[in-house]
């Protein structure tokens, strides 16, 4: 650990705070405003894709219809996705006449697009064609993340409304959500952002790979690609799935040390600063901050704890002529070094992004235990683009109903009563992801078909099984990478993860949304438990803590654990 690995966390930490009030007051505005920005070059576009879809601004939709409008869009995206892939041998824009998916790959990879968990079962330059990557996977990546945005804004303003208000019935528009997420939001962003990566060295091409001869006399096969305009827009819509095989470690995709900042901070942009805007919908700017700072608290000690056992030589290598005075460098860039590498680690598990600029399964037991936690703890530090907000809300709702259990008084939140349906749909969204992931990892540990798949044995195997479902249920995408995932079982049951792990979780979210939207608000009494302060905030991480502590700790114990304590004693599989 050094004092330039901690200024340049700190830095990282400083922007992304300065950040979050402006952004989150243009989303604010995009999404809520009575006029959005910019309507002069906006608005035209706005109301053309208006007539076209048949959308009125002015109509919304109650959480049923905004659950089903949602749920069919992304049936419709997932087919066409697969059909694109399926048939990628006939479609243009493939110079390199790389054919079409398998069955099982087509239906893995469609699957993780539109869930927004980008897993990736196949090398990118090897296996997708650029129609593919551009078209089927990209559209994904922005309409994805504008659908977690319209969730999250759903729930909340079920929670923020008023009865006897405009909209006091419905929870807006999924389709106009949609819209002006794509339009006011990511496109821009992405822009501007895929224009710096390419002046700082990110490649833009549809050119044929280029053959290169080497010193020796031999031929190297170099991938080129339109890597910048997916590049930009994976990491703000936290979807991770990297242009190439190595992802954000590929030099093609991350060359220097500004663009591998600029890519680790817009992960969390958008994210940190949905915060604010939900502070802003509850006319309590306070609110959105005690939410920002219970995840920024539970980030900075992630970062904290993986950065110290990346610093540290790797156990495994005792004895070895290795020199480790820099740390655990196995599976890292030399340009990017420790503590960049455990702050993206960190940064793409506590949303769910996936991309990463070193490899996880190289990482020391305890160093590779905190992103698999992160996603364990359900996605809500920070989380995904409007995914975390969501969650961390629903563990508000658990922290109030705690508080009100200590009081012996009915818990509210922003004056509306919590009651016995908001708990259990609140329950059932929470217990949907342990679920899925132990008991997918434990079918998996149990077979042959699930073991085959496996590089390494013993507790470092069952932690590559635990962090593929947690990543695939978590909709995170990032993987341990010693796991051949490409066979027709996990490529199958992975998807059925992903798929559970969005769409199972977003109907209770917006449910409670809904369930909360016409309630009268209760008047403050000295019962009331304050939800905009830090007492709430440390209540809140506790929450978090206690809940991801009581349901995976016996697994993990198996795994990383294990793993650490065998690593001291010269025992590695």
């Amino acid at each position: 650990m050094t004092r330039a690995g901690w200024l340049q966390i700190g830095f990282y930490a400083v922007v992304l705070i300065a950040l979050t009030r402006p952004l989150g007051k243009y989303l604010f505005r995009v999404f809520e405003g009575d006029q959005q920005p910019l309507p002069s070059v906006f608005g035209p576009v706005e109301r053309l894709f208006f007539r076209l879809s048949g959308v009125s601004a002015k109509d919304e939709q109650t959480w049923i219809g905004y659950t089903v409008a949602l749920l069919v869009f992304s049936a419709i995206g997932f087919l066409v996705t697969y059909a694109i892939l399926r048939l990628q041998a006939h479609l243009p824009l493939n110079p390199q006449h790389l054919p079409g998916l398998s069955p099982h790959l087509a239906f893995n990879t469609a699957v993780s697009f539109t869930t927004n968990t980008n897993w990736q079962s196949y090398g990118g330059e090897t296996t997708m064609s650029y129609f593919s990557q551009a078209v089927g996977l990209t559209w994904h990546n922005f309409t994805s993340a504008a659908a977690g945005i319209g969730v999250a804004l759903a729930m909340a303003r079920g929670l923020t409304r008023r009865p006897g208000a405009a909209g006091a019935k419905t929870v807006g528009s999924f389709w106009v959500d949609l819209i002006r997420g794509v339009l006011y939001v990511f496109l821009p962003l992405a822009f501007g952002l895929a224009i710096v990566l390419v002046a700082f060295g990110v490649i833009q091409n549809f050119s044929p790979y280029v053959v290169a001869h080497t010193v020796e006399g031999t031929k190297q096969l170099i991938a080129m690609g339109p890597v910048a305009s997916q590049e930009a827009i994976k990491q703000l819509g936290t979807n991770g799935g990297g242009f190439f095989a190595a992802n954000s470690s590929h030099p093609f995709e991350n060359p220097t040390a500004i663009t591998d900042f600029l890519e680790m901070l817009s992960i969390l942009l958008i994210p940190a600063a949905l915060t604010y805007t939900y502070g802003k919908m509850a006319r309590d700017t306070r609110q959105g901050w005690a939410i920002f700072a219970a995840m920024f608290v539970l980030f900075a000690a992630g970062v904290g704890a993986c950065y110290w056992a990346e610093s540290h030589p790797n156990a495994a290598l005792q004895g070895l002529d290795v020199d480790q005075t820099a740390g655990n460098m196995e599976g890292k860039e030399v340009r990017f070094g420790v503590a960049s590498s455990a702050l993206w680690a960190v940064a793409t598990t506590d949303a769910s992004n996936g991309s990463v600029n070193a490899m996880h399964d190289s990482f020391t037991p305890l160093g590779g235990l905190v992103p698999l936690v992160d996603i364990e703890l359900g996605e809500v530090i920070f989380g995904g683009v409007g995914a975390g907000l969501y969650g961390m809300l629903v563990m508000v709702l658990l922290a109030v109903f705690i508080a009100g259990l200590m009081v012996g008084r009915t818990p509210e939140y922003l004056g509306k009563k919590i009651e016995a349906h908001e708990m259990k749909l609140a329950m059932l969204y929470v217990l949907i992801f342990p679920l899925l992931i132990l008991g997918f990892s434990a079918w998996a540990a149990v077979e042959p078909y699930g073991v085959s798949s496996l590089n390494n044995f013993g507790p470092h195997g069952l932690s590559e099984i635990l962090y593929a479902f947690s990543s695939a249920a978590g909709n995170n995408g990032s993987a341990f990478a010693g796991l051949n995932a490409n066979t027709p079982w996990w490529d199958t049951t992975m998807g059925l993860a992903m798929l559970a792990g969005r769409f199972l979780m977003i109907i209770p979210a917006v449910g409670i949304g809904g369930s909360m939207l016409n309630k009268k608000p209760v008047p403050e009494g000295l019962g009331t438990f304050p939800t905009n302060g830090l007492l709430f905030t440390a209540l809140l991480v506790a929450v978090v803590i206690v809940l991801g502590a009581l349901t995976f700790f016996p697994a993990l114990s198996l795994g990383p654990v294990v793993e650490h304590f065998q690593a001291l004693a010269g025992k590695v599989y």
